[in-house]
């Protein structure tokens, strides 16, 4: 093993090997590397220079590499503006232009303009008169009268017409539509032809109660139906709602009851309580969600 601190300080007197002075060389280049990494890390420490290993040296070329300054911290953040939730003015708005909140004043004539199209020309608009009240609550929003509807060339004949808000009616005319009468041919083979409806616009409360809330009726929000006629014999088949005449009859007002139980928000018949036990209570009473169902 060879004394680099010997041949260092050997006599001048004594030639010095050429592989002694590659070392001293050497010596002396390792301790400075040594003292440049050791003020780095201490740098590193303290503003936050990043050492990197052999490993990224050898790809870098550079073992140290300095970070951006730490973020300051923010001790009073700014609040970011959130939009307004206020209605637009409408006095404000461009001319055409309608905030969303606003009611559109054509929507009853486009309504009624839509069951016509659909269902004939025997629902019309209700008489002013006829659909005011003393009670300044029971206000019917766009009320139609509703004669029959017409249903692939085969009239639905309410007797007696009844009154109903536009949105009521229809519901009422897509639930017929949709589910009635495909049940009706269904289980018998006939067509609905009628229904015996009753307490369409009526200002009053719930179960003729002297107090409580009001019911659907007192806004024409609500139909009730006591019987279903159908086509194929003089004068016509009626199942009764409250008596039906046989299995099948019973089975079909099952299915028309479930059936009414998604189309409608309340669905009310016999087996509920006294104040339904003729007849089947159909409403669109406004829920805290749009699939909250009531049906008994």
């Amino acid at each position: 093993m060879i004394d680099f601190w010997s041949l260092e300080h050997c006599s001048s007197e004594k030639p010095v090997p050429t592989f002694s002075r590659n070392a001293l060389w050497l010596r002396s280049v390792g301790r400075l590397a040594l003292g440049v990494v050791a003020v780095a890390i201490w740098a590193g420490g303290v503003h936050g220079v990043e050492v990197h290993g052999a490993e990224n040296d050898s790809q870098s070329g550079a073992g140290i590499r300095a970070l951006p300054p730490p973020r300051p911290v923010d001790l009073h953040p700014q609040q970011q503006s959130l939009p307004s939730s206020k209605p637009a003015d409408p006095s404000a708005l461009p001319a055409g232009a309608r905030p969303a909140e606003l009611p559109n004043p054509e929507s009853g004539a486009a309504c009624l303009a839509g069951l016509r199209a659909l269902y004939g020309m025997r629902v019309r608009a209700a008489d002013a008169d006829a659909a005011k009240s003393q009670d300044a609550a029971c206000h019917v929003e766009s009320p139609v009268l509703v004669e029959a509807l017409e249903m692939e060339s085969v009239p639905v004949v309410f007797e007696p017409p009844v009154t109903l808000s536009c949105e009521m009616a229809a519901k009422a005319a897509e639930f017929l539509s949709i589910s009635v009468q495909p049940l009706a041919k269904g289980y018998f083979g006939r067509d609905l032809v009628g229904l015996r409806a009753g307490g369409g616009l009526e200002c009053r409360r719930r179960n003729r109660a002297a107090t409580g809330p009001l019911s659907e009726h007192a806004t024409g929000r609500a139909l009730d139906i006591f019987a279903f006629a159908l086509a194929g014999e003089p004068g016509g088949m009626k199942v009764s709602v409250e008596r039906p005449e046989d299995t099948v009859q019973q089975r079909f007002l099952l299915a028309v009851r479930q059936a009414a139980c998604g189309a409608f928000t309340t669905s009310i018949g016999p087996g509920a309580d006294a104040a339904h036990a003729n007849h089947l209570h159909l409403d669109i009473q406004a829920r805290r969600s749009p699939s909250t169902r009531f049906c008994q």
